[in-house]
């Protein structure tokens, strides 16, 4: 079964950091364009950041400068860095994207696979 499973949410201070990874496990052949997005109670789901195979990044104005997203394709891993956090940042962070897989023998693609959330609260 291939999936992707985020990790390193917590609780942190205001001003503190924190790091997520999102690693894609399964036989998996190779990662493609990913993407953090988070939900805080009672809102839309927001886009973060995300970063394309390439490696070019984008990122939601509210974290411009505060986060940082990069991959690390040997390991199937995304991870997002999370600086100068605060109260507003707090929501379940989520990974997203596309990956190829081994299944049956054949190469198959994920298509807008997510993962199952990791909690971030930002509080003093």
């Amino acid at each position: 079964q291939v999936q992707l499973v985020e990790s390193g949410g917590g609780l942190v201070q205001p001003g503190g950091s924190l790091r997520l990874s999102c690693t894609a496990s399964g036989s998996i052949f190779t990662l493609y364009s990913m993407a953090w997005y988070r939900q805080a109670p009672g809102s839309q789901r927001e886009l973060v950041a995300s970063i394309t195979a390439g490696g070019s990044a984008n990122y939601a104005d509210a974290v411009q400068g505060r986060f940082g997203i990069s991959r690390d394709d040997a390991n199937n891993t995304v991870h997002l860095q999370m600086n100068s956090l605060k109260v507003e940042d707090t929501a379940v962070y989520y990974c997203t994207g596309d990956f190829s897989y081994y299944s049956d023998g054949e190469r198959r693609v994920a298509y807008d696979s997510w993962g199952q959330g990791t909690q971030v609260t930002v509080s003093a």
